[in-house]
């Protein structure tokens, strides 16, 4: 964690945001990241995004079992869902989602909006072509040599 928390001041430092993530797998770090948010114009570019992308490119792999990630600062909605997407084993964090509100960085606009009901969040979401929309899936469920994750 202290390696991670090292990297957060770095960053900072260096003009970027005040996170980072490590992943490692059996003692070994096999993926790093910062905050690269602005430096590349990329909103989904948060540390741990960034870290996971690291590790699965070291790995050779989109799957992260058998790894833990150490986060400075507990994860947002996207980047939590992206650790569970990458099965991850167990997340460490240092701070917490209010000490990143009290820095200007709250997400609990986004834990509220993931709770509401389509028709009740700020951003319009309208269902389109359902039928249709299901046609990916059928083909994806018929294919043997499909890989699954």
């Amino acid at each position: 964690m202290r390696e991670a928390l090292s990297l957060a001041c770095a960053s900072v430092h260096e003009g970027g945001g005040p996170f980072a993530a490590l992943v490692v797998r059996e003692g070994v770090i096999v993926g790093r990241g910062t905050n690269r948010v602005t430096a590349s114009n990329d909103p989904t570019a948060h540390a741990e995004v960034v870290a996971i992308r690291d590790a699965c490119r070291t790995l050779g792999s989109f799957s992260l079992e058998g790894c833990e990630v150490y986060t400075t600062c507990e994860p947002c909605p996207m980047c939590l869902g992206a650790l569970y997407w990458a099965r991850v084993e167990r997340i460490y964090f240092s701070g917490t989602r209010g000490d990143a509100a009290a820095a200007g960085f709250d997400d609990e606009r986004l834990y509220r909006e993931l709770a509401a009901a389509l028709e009740e969040r700020e951003l319009p979401m309208t269902p389109l072509l359902p039928d249709e929309g299901r046609k990916p899936f059928e083909d994806w469920a018929e294919q043997p040599d499909r890989t699954s994750y």
